[in-house]
């Protein structure tokens, strides 16, 4: 994509369809008056009243209790330095948004558009009784620290300034990590910290207090080593000076152990880095070029132990890792503060999920193979769904061991039951997804890349390194679309009905006369099909010369779906194939089938279904729970529609005991836990979370819930997902999103790496 293009898309994802990333979205009923009178005047006034005789009951009847306000004064905005508070919102909402999504928390982003220290603080000490917890973001050294020292002394709420202690957080338990699989001491380690930044600063105390000796560390800036001798250092670069008669950061690496890299990009040479101790720890964490390019850095020093700030190298040091989830815990017990204690139980917590399995969602989305502990992996990866429930308990237990919390908690399970429920409000399983097609491409075929959205999606693809598009249709005109989207990518073009194609589309022919010559094709009718798009891209399929397919967007479903059937074979023990759509909703994904191909299911074909969409599930990480639908519960109305479901289940139940299905049942109790343990304490669905897969009785009912779920609740989705044949061609519905597509090609390349 050419940089004016990646502009203007940077710039529309802000504008449309309403500008802005956050929104405020109601908690409580508003359709009545009788609400409105609640929720206003003059119902209002009670919590007002109770408020005012306990400021605490705040954190009763408002939002306090889990809103945190970003706060910036745009002096130190990422890679951009002083902006100014009006540019720095987006990025302020951008924070918001990784907050609710991670962590469950809402967020308030207020830029303060003022540089004088005394301004700043008395600002956010004036507008504090808001909120549960502040975030200070992006304020330029040395203000930074006595912005965010005065008012941790001045308020009794959590505050932290994330661009010092998130990175500090984070890279120490990666520290502690790599410390421990090369069996050095903190306490004997060589440090040396490129950088003297609020992040430098932080990171190097956080070492201190961790057990590393000041006179092991060496701190540098832009001018070289900073010395005790150095004239006018700041406080803060004083507390690192070192008395060693050294200039250079080639002198400081020498003999080292550690390097700590927050500086900018390719300042760490090969030849320094030979000079380190066996078994070199490196933190290359500036952005987006580290310190010393990964790679390079492997091939210099295979001993080495590598980090970085990039999403595309093993062991990211990403603050997203923290900062959700130590206010998170902060929030939970209303601490008055986020202190030493609780920084240092975050280190450890995450140090420490790095050494547990990892589950398999996760394994799955980086290519499926074990990840261990080691060189490679000293720290969690930032999607791991384990985060939520482990790092904010450690932080409550800190905040409540070293008295800074007014709520403790009592019920661990409990309340680490109640965090793993806030995840599907930020659901993962998509990045998941393109995570695991970004560790192998695949030729994924586009039939209708003369589409303008067909041919943003394969766009999509090839950008972010999900898959290698090959485009079918008319070369002019996908050229011509290409050149208007700014698509540069050298990517396949091919026109079934060209010329240079006519041996090919022969060749095509000849196989498909041959598979289906006693079905009543002739040769000449082979011939005319294959120069069809979905004819001739099903059979490049087929023969291998591709891995995938997607199509559908200008067909309908049948039209799009009878060449794939007729061409490809379906699995073995697949009697009858299906399809899956998934939507992701705030409980995590949810996985209705059959919306697309089976019109009205046998019991037969119900078991069928319910089967391939369990394998469905498996394939994603997930145990699947498969409520069996229907207009009646367990027999409270007899129909040949209900029979042949509770038929499906009692197959089910008899010869796959281990699935976690039941049914028939109203949709209603099996996604509410709550009401399904009260009514029917007996069903093999009471697992505390509800049905993450939904098996219709008949295609009517499943589209028209497909169709009206994602229209009303603006849903993202994966699918339709054709489940039983033997090669992962996928058929979008007609006038899918640029999104969908996406999404649905994603999917397409990781179930052929899945077949592979």
């Amino acid at each position: 994509m050419s940089d004016t293009r990646k502009k203007q898309e940077a710039l529309d994802y802000h504008e449309f369809p309403q500008p802005g990333k956050i929104a405020i979205v109601p908690t409580k009923k508003h359709s009545t008056q009788h609400d409105l009178a609640l929720a206003y005047s003059p119902g209002v006034a009670e919590p007002c009243l109770e408020i005012a005789k306990d400021k605490a009951n705040a954190y009763r009847y408002t939002s306090k209790s889990n809103l945190v306000a970003v706060i910036s004064n745009g002096t130190a905005v990422l890679g951009l330095g002083d902006i100014g508070a009006d540019a720095a919102k987006p990025v302020m909402e951008g924070k918001g948004l990784l907050f609710k999504i991670f962590a469950g928390i809402d967020v308030f982003d207020i830029e303060v558009d003022s540089t004088d220290v005394d301004k700043f603080i008395e600002t956010v000490k004036a507008i504090a009784p808001t909120f549960g917890g502040i975030n200070l973001e992006d304020i330029k050294a040395p203000e930074a620290f006595e912005i965010e020292r005065r008012l941790k002394e001045e308020l009794d709420i959590p505050v932290m300034h994330d661009d010092q202690h998130g990175t500090a957080i984070i890279s120490a338990a990666a520290l502690v990590n790599a410390l421990e699989i090369v069996g050095k001491d903190i306490s004997k380690a060589r440090i040396v910290v490129n950088g003297a930044g609020a992040a430098a600063i932080s990171c190097t105390r956080l070492y201190v207090a961790l057990g590393a000796r000041p006179e092991n560390i060496v701190m540098c800036d832009s001018k070289g080593v900073i010395r005790k001798d150095a004239p006018n250092l700041t406080e803060q670069k004083a507390e690192f000076a070192t008395a060693r008669d050294i200039r250079t950061l080639e002198e400081a690496v020498k003999g080292s152990d550690v390097f700590i890299g927050l500086s900018k990009g390719d300042v760490l040479t090969p030849e320094m880095l030979l000079t380190m101790e066996k078994d070199a720890i490196v933190f290359a964490m500036a952005n987006p070029n580290p310190e010393i390019d990964y790679n390079l850095a492997i091939k210099t020093r295979p001993d080495i132990i590598m980090a970085t700030g990039r999403s595309d190298y093993p062991n990211q040091v990403n603050n997203v890792l923290g900062f959700p989830y130590i206010f998170r815990g902060a929030l939970d017990v209303r601490a008055t503060k986020i202190n030493e204690e609780m920084k240092l139980a975050a280190v450890h917590a995450i140090a420490d999920l790095a050494k547990k399995t990892v589950p398999a969602q996760v394994s799955l989305a980086y290519g499926g193979e074990e990840i261990t502990f080691g060189r490679n992996y000293i720290i969690p990866k930032p999607f791991d769904p384990r985060l939520i429930s482990e790092v904010p308990p450690a932080i409550a237990r800190a905040a409540m061991e070293s008295g800074v919390a007014q709520e403790p908690i009592t019920d661990w399970e409990a309340y680490k039951s109640e965090l793993l429920e806030r995840i599907g409000a930020g659901s993962k399983e998509l990045r998941l997804l393109q995570d695991r097609a970004k560790k192998d491409p695949k030729r994924v075929v586009f039939a209708e890349a003369d589409q303008l959205e067909v041919l943003k999606a394969a766009q999509r693809i090839y950008e972010d390194g999900i898959g290698i598009p090959i485009l079918l249709g008319r070369k002019d005109v996908i050229t011509a679309l290409k050149h208007e989207i700014g698509f540069t990518g050298d990517v396949a073009i091919i026109d079934p009905k060209s010329d240079e194609e006519k041996a090919r589309c022969s060749a095509y022919a000849q196989q498909y006369w041959k598979a289906r010559e006693r079905r009543g094709v002739t040769l000449h009718t082979a011939e005319r099909l294959m120069v069809e798009r979905n004819y001739f891209g099903t059979m490049m399929v087929q023969r291998g010369e591709a891995d995938a397919m997607i199509t559908g967007y200008s067909r309908a479903y049948p039209a799009a779906i009878k060449p794939v059937l007729e061409i490809i074979d379906k699995q073995p023990g697949v009697e009858r194939i299906a399809a899956t759509s998934i939507m992701i909703t705030k409980q995590g994904p949810l996985f209705l089938s059959d919306a697309t191909i089976n019109i009205n299911p046998t019991a037969e074909d119900l078991v069928n279904i319910a089967l391939l969409t369990a394998k469905a599930v498996k394939f994603f990480g997930l145990e699947p729970s498969v409520a069996m639908l229907s207009y009646s519960n367990f027999g409270s109305a007899v129909s040949e529609s209900s029979q042949k479901v509770r038929k499906a289940v009692e197959y089910l139940h008899q010869h796959h005991p281990e699935l976690i299905v039941d049914g028939e049942i109203q949709p209603d109790f099996a996604l509410n836990p709550d009401k399904l343990a009260k009514t029917f304490p007996f069903s093999k669905l009471n697992n505390g979370k509800g049905a993450n897969v939904l098996i219709f009785p008949n295609l009517d009912a499943a589209n028209i819930t497909y169709k009206i779920m994602k229209e009303l609740q603006h849903l993202e989705t994966v699918g339709p997902i054709i489940l039983g044949l033997q090669k992962p061609i996928h058929i979008a519905t007609v006038g899918s999103t640029t999104d969908e597509m996406v999404n649905l090609a994603t999917l397409a390349v990781v179930d052929a790496q899945d077949r592979e």
